[in-house]
């Protein structure tokens, strides 16, 4: 899975991807598990007032932060290491320079988040990184990572 744009899938195919939106999906899917096991619960009104008031936060947990960790992981990092023949082997289906990036990905992580929460993010990021092997380009992962960030930040905001 090399840098040949002839065998990635046109960008625009992406929304008819099905695993595209079983990706997407998913957000919802997680964000509920985490909304029934969390210990935190507001009342409508006062979780309304919250993300009005907060809502310059949403607009940097779930835009810029994503547009900048997609662009520097897997628009930077990732087609980087996909240079050097090892790393584009396969490994159950994502290619080694997957994860490393998803190894530098959670990494990264440890600074800002409590260490399990830092760990949970290896799906999302081995997810990401799949996407943007297979087109080549670094969008789905930030439709994606913007996405995923949008839920988990209007539930814990």
């Amino acid at each position: 899975m090399g840098s040949n744009t002839n065998t990635a899938p046109a960008l625009c195919n992406l929304l008819g991807d099905n695993v595209f939106w079983l990706a997407l999906v998913a957000g919802p899917v997680v964000w509920g598990v985490l909304y029934i096991l969390s210990p935190v619960s507001f009342g409508a009104q006062e979780y309304l007032q919250r993300i009005f008031d907060q809502w310059w936060r949403l607009l940097l947990f779930a835009g810029l932060y994503p547009l900048l960790e997609e662009c520097l992981f897997r628009g930077l990092l990732q087609p980087w290491l996909l240079r050097y023949q090892s790393v584009q082997t396969q490994f159950i289906g994502f290619t080694a320079a997957n994860v490393w990036t998803t190894i530098f990905f959670v990494g990264a992580h440890f600074f800002t988040h409590p260490p399990l929460w830092a760990l949970l993010v290896i799906i999302p990021s081995l997810t990401f990184g799949w996407f943007r092997d297979k087109y080549q380009s670094v969008v789905p992962a930030i439709i994606l990572h913007c996405f995923y960030n949008f839920g988990y930040f209007v539930l814990f905001l």
